[in-house]
């Protein structure tokens, strides 16, 4: 249903762009013979908001990844630096959530373990909605923030790095195996912001594969049990986005070069003093409206960053406010 939903409305886009642009085509032949520049002001203007619709749609047609489609786990870490690293991961999960809810789609926390002062030391959201792997799978990498710190008496400047993960949820088409002798299960109590106890069980699930390294863990939910099977599927979502990047690199290793994730990897800074300019390294896209950017107006750097990985950076390289 969700895809016939998706088809529909795909179909639907197109049909409205073309009589969009038939109908300014006459309002322009209709403005000209009547000598009404209005008129054709008008028109010529409805033609540059549906080329900005067909641009959009164009990157669209970049996602055609085997998991492009699906729902996606975001997990982002702080970095060294204490509260400072802290809050700005929490200012990153932010973004993430906002953009989500600007286009449409739904956010869940699934674990987060909050900072003492202020701030996230690791948290995982799920964004549920359609090709939310393929608009957030660039965004993996290592974050760099540049501010005079608000926990800093002196008000110095300080340098923060935090790091995001972007794996895509596995629907029920796709099967990965896993052996639960390779696997260890640990549980523990779920806590809150300023250390309070969610509940007094142990219903938070950790669950570590043994092979890869690979650690996953929920505790959104008050039940072990439920906790528990959603650790399952996130496991598996890492198993396979693992395989997913596995198979790029043997398909590409130049490709593979310019999208590794790790946390020597730094993709984007984002700079508030000393003055305010965010930027993408991969691309050169930036924007000089940081705040804006924090807010959730990030589609500008995703859209650029697909064609780069697609086409091995033949991207115009725009600046953004």
């Amino acid at each position: 249903m969700r895809e016939r939903q998706f088809l529909e409305s795909a179909v639907e886009g197109i049909r409205k762009l073309e009589t969009g642009l038939q109908d300014s085509i006459d309002l322009i032949a209709m403005g000209e013979e009547e000598g009404d520049q209005s008129v054709v002001a008008d028109a010529e203007a409805e033609i540059k908001a549906l080329k900005a619709d067909v641009d959009k749609r164009q990157i669209e047609m970049l996602l055609s990844g085997e998991a492009d489609k699906f729902d996606t786990y975001v997990e982002v870490h702080s970095g060294a630096g204490g509260t400072e690293s802290q809050d700005w991961a929490a200012m990153l999960l932010r973004m993430y959530m906002r953009w989500a809810e600007r286009a449409g789609m739904k956010v869940e926390l699934l674990e987060a373990h909050y900072g003492e002062e202020a701030g996230i030391k690791s948290a995982t959201i799920q964004i549920k909605g359609h090709n939310a792997y393929g608009w957030m799978k660039t965004e993996s990498g290592v974050h760099r923030l540049v501010r005079i710190s608000p926990y800093d008496s002196q008000a110095k400047r300080h340098t923060s790095f935090a790091s995001v993960w972007v794996y895509p949820v596995v629907d029920e088409t796709i099967e990965v195996e896993v052996n639960e002798s390779d696997v260890r299960i640990d549980t523990y109590r779920a806590s809150g912001a300023g250390g309070q106890h969610v509940n007094t069980t142990d219903s938070a699930v950790r669950i570590t594969h043994i092979p890869s390294g690979i650690v996953v863990q929920c505790q959104n939910e008050r039940s072990q049990h439920k906790n528990r099977a959603t650790a399952w599927d996130m496991l598996r979502a890492r198993l396979y986005e693992a395989e997913l990047q596995r198979r790029e690199e043997v398909a590409n290793k130049e490709a593979a070069s310019k999208t590794d994730i790790g946390w020597g990897h730094q993709i984007r800074s984002y700079v508030l003093q000393p003055y305010q300019m965010v930027k993408d390294l991969r691309t050169g896209v930036q924007s000089t409206a940081p705040q804006d950017v924090l807010d959730g107006k990030i589609d500008d750097f995703m859209e650029a960053a697909l064609a780069h990985r697609v086409h091995g950076g033949s991207v115009d390289v725009a600046d953004t406010e």
